[in-house]
């Protein structure tokens, strides 16, 4: 046994021996741990002390969980039987599951503006690559969160999704206006939605939870800015030839959000 230069509350030095004489645990200055150590004497009567085992010993709430663990189920639907799950409450992994379907039905909404734009009889390629890159964002937002609940020991649950228009032409506004306008209303809902996502999290004293809706809201602010310039510039520029202008800088952008 190599040397130790650990010593015990006592202030005597722990160092290797050869013998193995009768063994009396003591306590050294650490919470949970027991070092059990013998007493032998060299050739000049010197005490020496050799360490001959450490063992670490859980507070009762470690235990509890260790009990929770060994209990556990396997392939089981039930959040009981969560090997992770900590701290993690119900009502968060609830809205953490309104999100995901939020996230998805924004996406499955934005693939549908991007097909429309993309008509042989629309043609605005610009804005149809841009409402498709949106929905690949929220798609993934959508992933970012059932991986998180994954992490927390929540089990994903995915619903329905209604059916979104395929038509956006708009008599007076017309459809590059209109369409950015609803893209408007979805990301300022969104905002709200993880707004309220924040308070469960604060509700329920959860940092981690709260930590990772903060980044989801600060991407979201700046998403409802961008739209929002977008919104008032399709207002300046009308129907005409301003939106087949307008078509070029949505290229552009959707070039950028894939790179991302």
């Amino acid at each position: 046994m190599a040397q130790l230069s650990t010593s015990c509350r006592s202030g005597l030095p722990l160092v290797a021996s050869t013998s193995r004489p009768s063994v009396s645990p003591v306590y050294i200055n650490r919470r949970n741990f027991t070092l059990t150590r013998a007493q032998t004497q060299d050739a000049q009567g010197n005490t020496e002390y050799a360490a001959e085992e450490v063992i670490f010993k859980p507070m009762p709430a470690g235990e509890q969980q260790l009990e929770q663990v060994q209990t556990a189920e396997m392939n089981s639907p039930d959040v009981d039987d969560s090997f992770a799950r900590l701290n993690y409450h119900q009502d968060s992994e609830v809205g953490v599951n309104e999100q995901i379907n939020h996230e998805y039905s924004m996406s499955y909404q934005y693939h549908a503006m991007s097909n429309y734009f993309n008509r042989d009889n629309v043609g605005l390629t610009g804005f149809a690559a841009f409402f498709r890159a949106s929905s690949l964002e929220e798609r993934n937002h959508a992933q970012q969160l059932m991986d998180f609940q994954a992490t927390r020991g929540g089990r994903v649950k995915l619903a329905a999704l209604a059916a979104p228009p395929s038509d956006y032409n708009h008599e007076e506004k017309g459809d590059a206006l209109y369409a950015m306008e609803l893209a408007l209303a979805l990301e300022k809902l969104n905002f709200k939605m993880l707004f309220q996502l924040h308070e469960v999290a604060e509700k329920h004293n959860d940092a981690n939870f709260t930590d990772f809706v903060e980044e989801m809201l600060s991407e979201q602010a700046q998403g409802v800015k961008e739209v929002s310039d977008y919104v008032a510039q399709l207002r300046r520029v009308g129907k005409g030839l301003g939106v087949w202008e307008f078509d070029k800088i949505m290229a552009e952008r959707a070039t950028t959000m894939g790179q991302a």
